[in-house]
This record gives structure tokens, C-alpha cells and sequence, in this order.
């Protein structure tokens, strides 16, 4: 008797991760690939100028920015969102496509990114005083951290299709 009711009460169990489970793949499926307005965490995206505009602002904010300088580094950011844009695009194009990069590629994209960021910094030495470049430098690497910790936490969670195939796998084996 006792093992009847254990067995029910596990086969209970089981079938309410596998439902809850089953809405949480539901749920990360419809938020992960929703229309092109929304992005990955459900949000609406925000136009190229709407960022750069809060960009300049937190700057100003963290690094007490003059008008002129935030003229100056409102262009920058402006150039360099016009920068990402086409490199996301041009990546997301090579994805669909399925090629593997090799390693030639992969060390022209890494090399691009590293100029970009060389221009970035020496022009914001030229407008940035010397205690603002500190402050910008320590802020970078801030973010930093927090871009290399959220990408660790990514890494250990897997898209939902690939989930599915996983646990389809588990299940066949079992």
C-alpha cells in the first residue's frame, strides 16, 4: 500500500515539472522569437537615437559632462551605433546562412571590434579631462564584468530548442 502511494505521488510530481516545464519552454519560445519590435527579454526596442540619447545622458550623468562634450561624445555614440547596426545585421545574415566562421574570419571581426575600440578611446581622450577618462576607463570595466558574468549565467542556459532536443534525447534513453 505504502508503494502505491508513493508511486502516485511521484508520478503526480513528474507530471507537474513536465507541465510546468512544458509552459516555461511555451513561454521563453514565444518571448525569444517574438516580432522584430520586441527583444529578447520582452521589451520594446528602443530606435537608435533613443539610445544613444540615454547613453549620453547616463554619461553625463556619471561623468558630469559639459554641453560641448556632450555634443561630442553624442556624435561618437551615434557613429558607433550606426557601426553595430550593420555588423549585427551582417552576422545575423552570415548565422542564417549556417556557416561556420573560420579562423581567418573570426580573427578579422575580433581585429575590427579591437580598431573600434582603439578610435573610441583616443577619441575620448580629446574630449574627456583627464579625472573623466578614469572615470570612464573604471565604468568600462564595470560593465565589463557585468557583460562577462551575464554571459556566464547564458552560457549555462541553453535555447529552448535546444532544451527540447536535449530532454527529447533523455527521455529515449530512459
Amino acid at each position: 500500500m505504502k508503494k502505491l502511494i508513493l508511486a502516485a505521488l511521484l508520478a503526480i510530481s513528474v507530471s507537474t515539472f513536465a507541465q510546468c516545464k512544458k509552459e516555461m519552454e511555451k513561454k521563453c519560445h514565444t518571448e525569444k522569437h517574438s516580432p522584430d519590435e520586441r527583444n529578447e527579454f520582452g521589451m520594446e526596442k528602443l530606435s537608435s537615437e533613443q539610445r544613444t540619447r540615454l547613453m549620453v545622458k547616463k554619461m553625463t550623468l556619471e561623468l558630469d559632462l559639459n554641453a560641448k562634450q556632450q555634443e561630442q561624445v553624442k556624435q561618437i555614440i551615434a557613429e558607433q551605433m550606426v557601426k553595430r547596426e550593420a555588423m549585427r545585421t551582417e552576422q545575423m545574415a552570415k548565422k542564417e546562412e549556417d556557416k561556420k566562421r573560420t579562423a581567418d574570419q573570426i580573427f578579422v571581426i575580433k581585429n575590427k571590434i579591437l580598431d573600434e575600440q582603439i578610435a573610441m578611446k583616443n577619441k575620448m581622450k580629446t574630449i574627456l579631462s583627464p579625472e573623466q577618462l578614469d572615470k570612464w576607463n573604471a565604468l568600462k570595466e564595470v560593465n565589463k564584468a557585468k557583460m562577462k558574468e551575464g554571459s556566464e549565467k547564458k552560457e549555462g542556459q541553453k535555447c529552448c530548442k535546444e532544451k527540447k532536443e536535449c530532454n527529447k534525447g533523455k527521455e529515449e534513453k530512459e
